[in-house]
């Protein structure tokens, strides 16, 4: 297959009329169920049912009342105990873009992009009950020919992530990264990960390293990292080498080779290889597609450094 045919009826392209806003009524059943990749950003709204689902490589459980949050691109699996529904809503960065919208919000590193945080926000009554209205006024918005429908969506959609985004990072407790009720002891091991992957993600240092860094077994940080993260700390720092890559790819012009040697890819076929594992594509597609569709409009972005939370994932 192409990597044209890859982005196929499942890619949002403006071109053929695709629609950068959708929502429908999805079952989860069986023993798996893969979803194609897709460059919409997508939320599914967990309304019954469990199991366990993978972002990538890493691993979560899920259950009624979870709002699970994608990326563009993403490999998506649901391994189902139990079948259930959700309501799926997927939107381009052409409807919303993220990476402007969580300027105001904080949902673009709360929600979507955040290697060190699970894809998911457990909904408690009260949200739920918020969720579910708004999520009830899309599907009425996009089943209907409304005037004005679109603008109604998306103030919808904004309210949406708005409310998970609060929640979630209301949970949160500054460093304490991956870690829940009872895990004060690991919470600050896993904060001060999070603080030297984010100081040291653009060069050659491997999981010994960081281990020796904190003062910890190899083998203790690992398991520490697959508890509360949901995967390897090997799959963690590339995690957040490719959100860094990715961010340049899209908003700047400069040469795939220069983009790979800054996160640590002397080989740029090795680099091309690894981010097509990942994404599904290469990265001369990945940029020249997402730049066709947006009309260029990702380019006139800024690229200097911020922090991951705000936008710009080079953590400086």
């Amino acid at each position: 297959m192409t990597e044209a045919e890859t982005a196929g009826a499942d890619f949002f392209d403006p071109n053929r009329g695709d629609d950068p806003a959708l929502a429908r009524r999805v079952r989860l059943e069986g023993a798996s169920v893969e979803p194609p990749r897709t460059n919409y950003f997508a939320l599914y709204r967990i309304e019954s049912g469990e199991g366990t689902f993978w972002a990538d490589a890493g691993e979560h459980a899920y259950q009624t009342d979870a709002l699970l949050c994608f990326t563009p691109y993403q490999r998506i699996r649901f391994a189902p105990r139990a079948g259930g529904e959700a309501t799926l809503i997927q939107f381009h960065a052409n409807f919303l873009c993220v990476e402007t919208f969580h300027a105001e919000t904080g949902c673009g590193g709360v929600l979507f992009n955040d290697p060190y945080g699970e894809p998911f926000v457990a909904l408690d009554e009260p949200t739920s009950a918020d969720a579910d209205e708004l999520i009830a006024r899309i599907l009425r918005e996009r089943a209907g020919d409304a005037t004005a429908r679109d603008e109604v969506v998306l103030a919808s959609l904004k309210i949406l992530l708005i409310v998970a985004s609060r929640l979630k990072a209301s949970r949160s407790e500054g460093p304490t990264v991956g870690a829940g009720a009872g895990d004060e002891h690991r919470r600050p091991i896993l904060g001060r990960l999070r603080d030297l992957i984010e100081e040291n993600y653009q060069t050659p240092l491997g999981p010994s390293d960081y281990a020796r860094l904190l003062d910890v077994s190899p083998r203790t940080l690992g398991r520490l990292t697959r508890e509360h993260l949901g995967k390897t700390l090997t799959d963690l720092i590339r995690d957040r080498v490719l959100i860094h890559a990715k961010w340049q790819l899209l908003h700047t012009l400069r040469p795939v080779k220069e983009i790979a040697a800054e996160v640590g890819f002397q080989d740029e076929l090795y680099f091309s290889r690894v981010f097509k594992k990942a994404t599904g594509v290469s990265p001369t597609f990945f940029r020249e597609y997402e730049t066709e569709i947006r009309g260029g409009s990702n380019l006139s972005m800024l690229s200097a450094g911020t922090s991951i939370q705000a936008g710009e994932p080079n953590g400086r």
